[in-house]
């Protein structure tokens, strides 16, 4: 049985940034996603509940799930 990991929030994943010297637009860019929604998402602007915003928040590890490849 495999095991879930529980998801980081926006704070851990932020000092994973700073900790490793990655910037969000790096990380956007490594991952192809558009560097504006990734901040939406860190930001709380966008809650990653659908589509591009869920992707990254999957990425990210802000949620369990799956990303859905378009």
């Amino acid at each position: 049985m495999a095991t879930q990991q529980k998801p980081k929030t926006v704070d851990q994943v932020k000092a994973e940034f700073r900790a490793k010297g990655l910037t969000v637009n790096k990380w956007a860019e490594d991952n192809k996603f558009p560097p504006g929604a990734v901040y939406q998402v860190l930001n709380g602007f966008s809650k990653g509940n659908y589509g591009q915003s869920h992707d990254i928040a999957v990425a990210l590890g802000l949620k369990a799930g799956e990303a859905v490849a378009a």
